[in-house]
């Protein structure tokens, strides 16, 4: 007796979009770093970026380079809701995006207590650069509900999957029918 798996049920609408969303909402962070680099004037005197962001030096390198970063990050959801490309596991891919879920939560919860520091808020010269600062990094706070959501949903399809093994027995013959019948009585 052979068991074969029924195909796990495509990734609803909703979870689509969440993954797409949360691409998205990584964009305006990065092109608000992208622009601190560039030497765009974005709140901070010259001095600070000097001092504080070694801008320019390497400080441009590695701006950049987390924006990069942060977006191609951004992207990793997308593999829990593709029916093309599984690079993983569905155990382990869960696993990872589980994980991933709750680092994204605690970095959350720490950007927000650094946000609200009195420290953080020394460095920019004026309250129209907070503004944009705090609308630029803003949609950041979506990410970890919507990375935990694509997760769950991805979890709960391939868990249905695994439970939809259905046995196959291809009889040759009418004398090996009970045979075959006892087989599968016996592996439920």
């Amino acid at each position: 007796m052979t068991t074969a798996t029924a195909p796990v049920p495509v990734a609803p609408v909703w979870a689509r979009r969440a993954a797409h969303a949360i691409a998205l909402c990584a964009v305006p962070s990065g092109l608000w770093r992208i622009a601190m680099a560039s030497g765009v004037y974005v709140g901070y005197s010259d001095q600070v970026l000097r001092d504080v962001f070694d801008i320019p030096g390497w400080g441009i390198a590695y701006v950049v380079g987390l924006s990069v970063f942060g977006e191609l990050a951004a992207l990793f959801p997308l593999l829990l809701v593709s029916d093309r490309w599984r690079p993983l596991r569905p155990r382990t891919l869960a696993a990872l995006a589980w994980t991933a879920s709750a680092v994204l939560i605690l970095v959350a919860l720490w950007q927000l207590v650094v946000a609200v520091t009195v420290e953080s808020r020394t460095y920019m010269s004026s309250g129209a650069a907070q503004t944009v600062w705090g609308l630029a990094f803003a949609p950041l706070f979506a990410i970890p509900v919507l990375m935990t959501a694509v997760t769950w949903s991805y979890a709960k399809r391939h868990r249905a999957g695994a439970r939809r093994k259905f046995p196959t027995t291809y009889l040759t013959s009418a004398a090996s029918a009970p045979l075959a019948f006892q087989r599968d009585v016996a592996g439920r």
